[in-house]
C-alpha cells in the first residue's frame, strides 16, 4: 500500500512539476509562425509551465501575423514574458508589449512599428489607424503606456508629459516625442517608461530575475509539419502553388478526360488552400470563390461538352478566390491591393512561361518518351504496327459482347477487339470482318 502510494505521489510531481519554455522568434516574422506559437503555448499550458519566455530578435514582418501572434499570446492561460535579445522592431513591438513582462539585454531597441508596404513606403492612414490603435489597445491592456506605443507608429503624434504609475513625467529624452519622428526605445528608456520591466543579459540571468533560477527550460522548436506551412507559405512558393494548381485545371480543359495536368494542378490547389487555412491567411469567403470556381470547372471539363459560360465563369471566380488569398485580413490601402494585383500577374506570367519551358526539355528526353510511349516501335528496327489480323479478312465470328460500336468477337477461336460499321450489335450476333487497317478491325452484323 505504501509503495502504491509513493508511486502515485511520483506520477503526481511529474506531472505538474514546473519547467519553463523557451520560444526563439528571430527573423522575419510570416504566416507560418502564428500556428508554431499557439502550439507551444497550447502545451505549455497542458503541462503546467510556469512561465513561457518568447527569445525576440527581428526587425519585424507581417502585420497579420504578428496580430494572430498578439492574439495567441493575450488568450494564453500562462505567463508570458517578452526577452528582447537585441531588437525587437515593428511587429516584433507588437509581439513584445503583448507579453505580461518585458526583459531587454543591454543595447537592445523597441519601436519603430510604423506600417509599410514591400517598397518601405509608408502605408495609407487606414493601415497606420489599425496599426496605431492595435498597439495601443495592447499597451492598455498590460498596464503600458499607449501614448509611447501610438508614438511607436504614428510619427505626426507628439507629447511633452507622460503620466507613468499616476504620477506625471516630463519626457525629454526621447526624440521621437516630436513631431515627424517615430518612437524607438533604448534598453534605459524603455525601463525609465515603463515598458520593460527590467535588463537581463543572458537567459540564465533573466530566469534568476524571474525567481525561476533552478527550474528546467524547454527549448520549443518547429516541428516538420510547420517547417513545411512555413516553407509553402513563403511568397514564392505560394504564388507558384496557385499559379501551376490554375494552369493545371486550365490546361486539363483542353484535353479530354483526366490527365497529369489535371492531376498536378488539383494537387497545387490543394496545397495551397491547406496551408492558407492553417496560416488564417484563407477566409471562408476566399474559400467559397475557389472551391465555386473550381466546381464550375470541373462540371465543364467532365459533364458539359466544349468549352463555354461555365468554364469561363469558373476561371474567372477562381482568379478572383486566388486575388484575395494575397491579401491579409487587416485593413489595407491602396498600394496593398495594387502589389496583391502586380504580384498576382507576374506569377501567373512567371509561371506559364517557365510551365511552357518545362514541358519544352521534358517532351525532348527520354524519361518522357518512356512515360508516353513506352512500347513504341519502330519500323526501320523491324517492328509492324500490327498483329497480323489481315488474313482474317472476309472471315465470320460471333460477338462475344455487346458492341456500342466497339466490343469484342471471336474469330477461329481468337478474341480480338474491333468496332463495327456503326450501329449497335448484341452479343452472340454473326459478324463479317470488313477490313483491317493496322490494329482497327472494323465488322458488320450478318
Amino acid at each position: 500500500m505504501k509503495r502504491l502510494l509513493l508511486y502515485k505521489l511520483f506520477v503526481l510531481s511529474t506531472l505538474y512539476a514546473e519547467v519553463v519554455y523557451r520560444v526563439p522568434i528571430e527573423g522575419t516574422i510570416d504566416l507560418g509562425l502564428p500556428p508554431f506559437i499557439q502550439r507551444t503555448l497550447d502545451e505549455a499550458e497542458s503541462k503546467n509551465a510556469a512561465v513561457v519566455i518568447f527569445d525576440i530578435n527581428t526587425f519585424g514582418g507581417r502585420v497579420d501575423a504578428a496580430t494572430q501572434i498578439k492574439d495567441a499570446i493575450l488568450g494564453a492561460d500562462v505567463t508570458t514574458v517578452a526577452y528582447i535579445n537585441r531588437r525587437a522592431i515593428s511587429a516584433g513591438a507588437l509581439i513584445s508589449l503583448s507579453c505580461e513582462k518585458i526583459f531587454m539585454t543591454g543595447g537592445g531597441l523597441i519601436g519603430a512599428a510604423t506600417a509599410v508596404d514591400m517598397s518601405g513606403k509608408k502605408g495609407s492612414e487606414k493601415v497606420i489607424s489599425f496599426m496605431r490603435e492595435e498597439m495601443a489597445s495592447t499597451a492598455e491592456r498590460r498596464g503600458r503606456s499607449k501614448e509611447i506605443a501610438r508614438g511607436m507608429v504614428d510619427e505626426e503624434l507628439n507629447f511633452t508629459h507622460l503620466v507613468i504609475n499616476g504620477d506625471s513625467i516630463e519626457v525629454n529624452d526621447i526624440e521621437g516625442r516630436k513631431d515627424g519622428k517615430l518612437i524607438s526605445l533604448t534598453t534605459d528608456q524603455a525601463i525609465k517608461y515603463g515598458i520593460a520591466d527590467g535588463t537581463a543579459e543572458t537567459i540564465d540571468a533573466l530566469m534568476d530575475s524571474l525567481g525561476y533560477g533552478s527550474i528546467e527550460i524547454m527549448e520549443s522548436s518547429e516541428n516538420w509539419s510547420e517547417n513545411i506551412v512555413r516553407f509553402l507559405t513563403n511568397p514564392v512558393v505560394a504564388s507558384l502553388l496557385t499559379t501551376f494548381g490554375f494552369l493545371g485545371i486550365l490546361f486539363e480543359l483542353q484535353s479530354p478526360g483526366w490527365g497529369i495536368p489535371g492531376f498536378v494542378g488539383l494537387t497545387c490547389l490543394i496545397l495551397s488552400l491547406s496551408v492558407s487555412y492553417i496560416a488564417q491567411l484563407a477566409t471562408m469567403s476566399d474559400m467559397i470563390f475557389i472551391l465555386t470556381g473550381l466546381s464550375l470547372m470541373l462540371l465543364e471539363m467532365l459533364v458539359i461538352p466544349g468549352f463555354g459560360i461555365v468554364g469561363i465563369g469558373g476561371i474567372g471566380f477562381m482568379l478572383y478566390g486566388l486575388y484575395l488569398l494575397l491579401l491579409p485580413e487587416v485593413p489595407v490601402g491602396e498600394e496593398v491591393l495594387g502589389q496583391a494585383m502586380d504580384g498576382f500577374l507576374i506569377g501567373i506570367l512567371g509561371a506559364i512561361v517557365g510551365l511552357i519551358l518545362l514541358v519544352k526539355l521534358m517532351i525532348r528526353s527520354k524519361f518522357w518518351e518512356q512515360l508516353t510511349a513506352p512500347s513504341s516501335q519502330k519500323k526501320d528496327q523491324g517492328f509492324s504496327n500490327t498483329q497480323g489480323w489481315e488474313v482474317l479478312q472476309g472471315q465470320t465470328g460471333t460477338s462475344d459482347t455487346d458492341l456500342h460500336p466497339s466490343g469484342w468477337v471471336v474469330v477461329e477461336g481468337q478474341r480480338i477487339f474491333v468496332v463495327s460499321e456503326g450501329g449497335f450489335i448484341e452479343k452472340g450476333k454473326k459478324v463479317t470482318i470488313l477490313s483491317v487497317d493496322g490494329n482497327r478491325v472494323l465488322v458488320r452484323e450478318l
